[in-house]
């Protein structure tokens, strides 16, 4: 593991937007581009709540194999 990054999101916003707002600011600081979500990464994350986003994913080249997101949800 190179960068363990926790964002947190206490917004009304949907589900859905908290993990593209999450994904941009763990990228911005990571100073990595967006990545692309795949179909096979909208399934993997649909089924589990993660998503591993290789460097298939990416515009350009990144120096690791694969960046993992994955939603902790407290009650």
């Amino acid at each position: 593991m190179i960068t363990d990054l926790v964002v947190e999101d206490d917004s009304a916003e949907t589900r859905t937007h908290k993990v593209f707002h999450a994904l941009e600011k763990a990228c911005y600081e990571m100073d990595l581009g967006r990545p692309i979500w795949l179909d096979v990464t909208v399934r993997d994350f649909k089924s589990h709540a993660k998503a591993r986003f290789t460097k298939d994913c990416f515009m350009e080249e990144i120096p690791f194999d694969f960046l993992e997101i994955e939603v902790l949800e407290e009650d």
